[in-house]
């Protein structure tokens, strides 16, 4: 009895294995060759109706799958197994095809999913010789290196020359270009291969071919110009296999004596993406007697580092005689020489006074004065736009332009804003989600001239002091804004320093805190120093020495001494954008400022 039991077990597992088997294997592939055979018909019947489109010769015609549901030569749909998802109309077809005794052979390829017609349906590999992407400069010559091998699963190895190639490649403009490579094999399955070409213009064959033998720039060329990290610089010229970029204007008025602190500010706030084309460089900081002010050479240098500022050698190395010289600015600027542990050299195009014909002068290594700072640019750093003036700089494709709608708060330190008339520049986000800006140029009343404010005090007593109406911090908060739209700024707690003696980067006393709408600049804060239109304006920061109050004269040099009672400066704003303002349109630019709404 057990012996027969065993036997009806074993049918029995049998059975459902066949079941399985049945159900899962051979319905669904009888099915399928069905389907594969309803196709074919389908394709029969198109070409007894279409003779004149059979193919002549030894070419191949392909029909798909959707072509015959379209004409009605397939009427039912034709499904994956067990699920309710058809077969691909797109990648299934019947390619028909003249054989050596004048009759036509139908291939049929149906693509249901895990199943799949045994049928060649795949194009030859191509392998090209060289890279699959490429970049040249512009202006070269592009020579394909062509293709190594065409090999087909079904017909061998093919004839490279029966390659069909297709380039777009333009190497007069920038851009990616693409070289397609094409081929089919006796079943007419193509393959594309593309190349991508990409055609660069890099800032060190720019500058090696304006410069030809020449190292550096000289005079007042107008085709130097690059923005990088929003910032406005100038080419000086070739450092190795890399450029040296000096910024066009201050960034800052700064005592010489804290400029390695400084330029650690400066360089936090570059952009990171600008960063990433930046190399570390050894720059001249060589202690000279005002009798080797002439020299174009330098003994001694700073440890590798991103950024300095421009030194005498370098200065007198673009020196052309008859023109103007773009190393030496309108205002005065530090140059990186010391005279001696006290006192260190600056720069102007040209002096005033008993300075008058003077290449330099040796201030107080305390005083404020103009910072330019200089940057090695990486040689092959692609240049994606601009011509090099100062309309149209030099630009990277380091830092991508805002989309509409996006918080101003996301953006660039540097980067453009106009809002009520007046252009602004992004300073900085704070914590709390609003932006830091300041004005681009100095503040006009109703009449359209520049709105000057004094301190009122019949002593001698500046403190920037908000909540004190003589002082110029309460006129800037409270005046200030009738000349101005308001609307996008909140109320937002500044620092004052206050200094003990000399005002010094980063030796400040004390900070005072106060909560204004809007407020002077910081002198050690970007984009603070003078700006292109030429005014005075006040500062925040506060000496108790002297109870003085910084500020710019109209020639841009930043006052180093007491300011007279009653003395009428200029005013450039500083306000805190709401966290919730967006922008509109622009690209951030100086000629496309970002617009808010």
């Amino acid at each position: 009895m057990q012996k027969y039991v065993g036997k009806v077990k074993f049918l029995i597992v049998l059975a459902i294995i066949g079941a399985f088997v049945w159900f899962l294997v051979i319905s669904p592939m009888l099915t399928f060759r069905g389907n594969e055979k309803k196709l074919e018909d389908a394709a029969r019947r198109y070409y007894e109706l279409n003779q004149n489109e059979l193919p002549t010769g030894q070419r191949v015609k392909t029909l798909s799958l959707k072509k015959l549901f379209d004409g009605a030569y397939v009427k039912e749909d034709m499904y994956v197994p067990y699920t309710k998802k058809t077969c691909s109309v797109e990648n299934s077809w019947v390619k028909v095809k003249r054989n050596n005794n004048n009759e036509f052979d139908y291939f049929v390829y149906l693509d249901c999913g895990i199943l799949q017609s045994n049928i060649d349906h795949e194009g030859p590999e191509v392998k090209l010789n060289g890279d699959d992407e490429v970049t040249i400069g512009v202006g070269e010559v592009y020579k394909d290196d062509g293709v190594k091998s065409v090999v087909d699963n079904k017909d061998g190895k093919l004839n490279v020359d029966d390659v069909n190639i297709v380039s777009k490649v333009d190497t007069s403009k920038i851009g990616s270009y693409e070289v397609s490579y094409t081929i089919q094999d006796s079943l007419a399955n193509k393959t594309e291969k593309i190349r991508t070409v990409n055609v660069v213009k890099t800032i060190k064959a720019v500058v090696k071919k304006d410069l030809d033998s020449a190292k550096n720039y000289t005079g007042y060329p107008s085709n130097n110009y690059v923005r990088l990290s929003n910032i406005l610089f100038r080419i000086y010229g070739i450092e190795g296999n890399n450029v040296l970029l000096v910024s066009d204007s201050d960034i800052a008025n700064v005592n010489y004596s804290k400029l390695d602190d400084w330029l650690d500010y400066f360089e936090s706030k570059l952009a990171d993406e600008s960063k990433e084309l930046l190399v570390k460089g050894k720059f001249c900081n060589e202690q000279l007697e005002e009798s080797a002010l002439d020299t174009t050479e330098c003994n001694s240098y700073t440890k590798e580092r991103y950024s300095y500022i421009p030194s005498v050698d370098m200065i007198n190395r673009a020196y052309l005689e008859g023109d103007a010289e773009f190393m030496k600015p309108e205002t005065i600027s530090w140059v990186a020489n010391k005279a001696s542990n006290k006192e260190a050299y600056a720069v102007r195009n040209f002096f005033y006074g008993s300075d008058y014909g003077k290449k330099y002068i040796a201030p107080s290594v305390n005083d404020n004065y103009g910072v330019r700072p200089v940057v090695i640019v990486k040689g092959d750093s692609n240049i994606v736009d601009g011509d090099g003036s100062v309309k149209n700089p030099y630009v990277f494709n380091e830092i991508p332009a805002a989309k509409n709608s996006a918080k101003l708060n996301t953006r660039y330190v540097g980067e453009y804003v106009t809002h009520g008339g007046y252009s602004w520049r992004i300073i900085g986000t704070e914590k709390d989600g609003t932006t830091k800006i300041v004005l681009d140029a100095t503040l006009y009343d109703e009449k359209s001239r520049p709105f000057e404010i004094a301190n009122d005090y019949e002593k001698t007593i500046y403190t920037y002091n908000p909540k004190d109406k003589k002082s110029v911090a309460y006129k800037i908060n409270n005046q200030a804004s009738k000349y101005l739209d308001t609307s996008i700024f909140v109320t937002h707690e500044i620092e004052v320093p206050i200094y003990k003696d000399d005002i010094i980067y980063n030796e400040e006393t004390k900070v005072e805190k106060y909560k204004v709408k809007l407020s002077a600049p910081n002198m050690y804060e970007m984009f603070s120093a003078h700006p292109d239109d030429g005014y005075s304006f006040w500062y925040l920061n506060t000496s108790k020495s002297e109870d003085e109050i910084a500020a710019v004269a109209d020639i841009g040099v930043c006052i180093n001494e007491s300011v007279p009672n009653g003395k009428k400066f200029s005013v450039r704003v500083v306000g805190f954008v709401n966290k919730d303002v967006v922008i509109s349109s622009g690209r951030g630019t100086h000629d496309k400022p970002y617009k808010l709404k």
